[in-house]
């Protein structure tokens, strides 16, 4: 097997996924892996005195399994080391380690079933209480079933931002950072919309509230250039890669509010939806969306390769 791609090494065991599926009396839920046990369901791992729990030092990371292949998952659980190491953590296991571990758990499902892979690293106790303690640290792998969203979705420009990167964890996918988009959506639905745009704090275009943001104007593609206030995403380096094979011109640049009002396309890149086109923004609707269906098509093209 080629060492270069570190999921190819797994291909053979997936027929063993479906065998042990088809003994399953049951289709499982959730499985979280954790003390070198799995376990079915959502065990209670975290409690009110859990430095994590408490003062929210918690990073995890998300990826998926979709038709039998896992995009991009080694790249995951090497950004889920990144931000552990960034909130002051010390994952008890490598990068390489929490790739097997997730494989592993991936095969306690049916092949066919489209998964959600969420390694998660938090502190149990802390030091002075405030600052997690990195010799506390403990690792869980969360996978359930999760199928993609379909369609597209609407979206408006919400009144909350982006944090500074020195007034945030903006570096780490640390869950801390998902209280203030989960007051973003809830804004946004209260509007109508599916999802909401947020601004940093010079009112630029930062991302969606959970996926980075393209626009399309005159065939060009657009995307937030990066500022520190949000995670550059894994999807979304994929995608203007594959973009840019297609010889599509992509631009990491400013962008005001305004000129997504004024785009052809909009659409998002993210490991939950992969890519989600943008139908409706404010009050304006995308019928056409020739960009996005390319890059669409090119997404899974690729993942049929890997």
């Amino acid at each position: 097997y080629s060492l270069g791609n570190p999921c190819q090494i797994y291909l053979i065991m997936a027929s063993v996924s479906i065998i042990y599926s088809r003994k399953c009396k049951k289709t499982m839920d959730a499985v979280t892996w954790i003390d070198g046990d799995w376990i079915e369901g959502n065990p209670p791992i975290l409690g009110p005195m859990t430095q994590s729990t408490w003062l929210g030092s918690l990073v995890f990371d998300g990826a998926r399994r979709i038709d039998g292949k896992y995009p991009d998952l080694d790249l995951h659980c090497e950004r889920l080391i990144k931000s552990s190491e960034s909130m002051g953590l010390k994952s008890p296991k490598s990068a390489s380690e929490v790739l097997d571990i997730c494989m592993d758990g991936c095969l306690r499902f049916d092949i066919n079933k489209d998964l959600y892979i969420k390694p998660l690293i938090w502190a149990e106790d802390g030091i002075g209480i405030i600052a997690p303690d990195p010799d506390s640290t403990k690792l869980a792998v969360c996978i359930f079933p999760a199928p993609l969203p379909e369609g597209g979705m609407s979206a408006c420009l919400s009144s909350y931002i982006r944090p500074m990167e020195n007034a945030a964890p903006t570096d780490a996918k640390a869950a801390a950072l998902y209280a203030n988009t989960g007051r973003a959506v809830r804004e946004a639905k209260a509007k109508g919309y599916d999802n909401c745009v947020i601004c940093d704090h010079e009112g630029y275009v930062a991302e969606f509230t959970v996926a980075n943001l393209f626009m399309v104007k005159n065939k060009i593609v657009y995307t937030p250039k990066p500022t520190g206030t949000f995670l550059v995403g894994i999807t979304r380096n994929r995608v203007i890669k594959l973009l840019e094979k297609l010889g599509i011109e992509v631009i990491e640049s400013r962008i005001k509010p305004e000129d997504l009002l004024e785009a052809d396309e909009i659409f998002c890149s993210g490991n939950y939806v992969k890519l989600r086109k943008i139908v409706k923004y404010e009050n304006k609707n995308f019928k056409n969306t020739p960009i996005f269906d390319l890059a669409y098509k090119a997404y899974w093209d690729w993942m049929k390769t890997i």
